[in-house]
């Protein structure tokens, strides 16, 4: 009898091979680390490959892993679509939708490629900017839904996930240890550019800002060059750069909250849709 692929258990394995550990996976879809395991050992079994391999650092996909991979989410995207067509779930439109800078590389390729694949006939005009510009563009309804940072507060119920600030410099540079301090930051509204600018004033340190801008591509320009440090969510932080430790000597920031928000009062389905999938999604990103 030849292979046959089990849907569940496809999924299972795209799941972990895009999280790239076993955690990371069991989060975002909602089950335990043992049940995945299970669920990959008996996909190795109906094909009688070795998939992945289990590391200090995450999973690696053996060779046919990587092929099986290539073919799973063309699977499972015709699948998807396949059943929202037959059930009248399929949806169409478009959406206008807004995300700060340095939350887009993390943030953006699962979000969008997750919805696509159930609703591939959406169309997702992508804004990039500093919350302060996404919320300007939301109040005047030139965009449809956000990801935005809020400050952090008591109510944090209402966050989808915490990220902590952090000082980021350039490896091996020695620019976190000038007098005055030399300042890449966001524009002066951000909760980067506050959080910075209050942390240093408070332990009364010395600083200039060299370079400010809403361009986060600029900002870690200027940082790369060894010229300044800058404030960002660790989760924003790009592999090149460093994360000063406290042992530099920097006072420490706060934490913010992430949420989504959407213009409208009464929301489309489309949009609904949208928002929950945002709201589902992002905590385990």
């Amino acid at each position: 009898m030849g292979i046959r692929l089990d849907i569940g258990l496809l999924r299972s394995f795209v799941a972990i091979a895009d999280a790239n550990t076993l955690s990371r996976a069991a989060e975002r879809v909602g089950r335990t680390q043992a049940a995945l395991s299970q669920q990959v050992k008996k996909l190795e079994e109906s094909i009688q490959q070795p998939l992945m391999i289990r590391t200090g650092r995450g999973v690696t996909l053996t060779v046919h892993g990587e092929r099986l991979l290539a073919h799973a989410h063309k699977i499972l995207r015709q699948h998807d679509e396949a059943v929202a067509e037959l059930s009248g779930d399929t949806l169409s439109g478009r959406l206008r939708f807004g995300c700060p800078d340095d939350y887009a590389r993390v943030f953006l390729p699962g979000l969008l490629q997750s919805f696509a694949s159930r609703h591939p006939q959406v169309f997702i005009e992508v804004v990039c900017a500093p919350t302060p510009r996404l919320l300007e563009r939301l109040k005047g309804k030139s965009l449809d839904i956000a990801i935005v940072s809020q400050p952090d507060s008591k109510e944090r119920h209402h966050f989808l996930r915490r990220e902590p600030f952090v000082w980021v410099g350039s490896k091996g540079s020695d620019a976190h240890r000038r007098d005055p301090l030399q300042l890449a930051l966001s524009d002066p509204d951000a909760l980067d550019h506050m959080a910075a600018t209050a942390s240093l004033e408070r332990a009364k340190r010395k600083y200039r800002i060299a370079y400010a801008s809403g361009s986060v591509a600029g900002l870690t320009a200027v940082v790369r060059s060894g010229q300044a440090i800058t404030v960002m969510t660790r989760t924003g932080v790009p592999p090149d750069l460093q994360i000063l430790p406290p042992a530099s000597g920097l006072p420490p920031l706060p934490s913010i909250g992430i949420t989504v928000l959407t213009a409208a009062q009464r929301p489309s389905t489309l949009l609904s849709r949208f928002d929950e999938h945002v709201r589902t999604e992002l905590p385990g990103l």
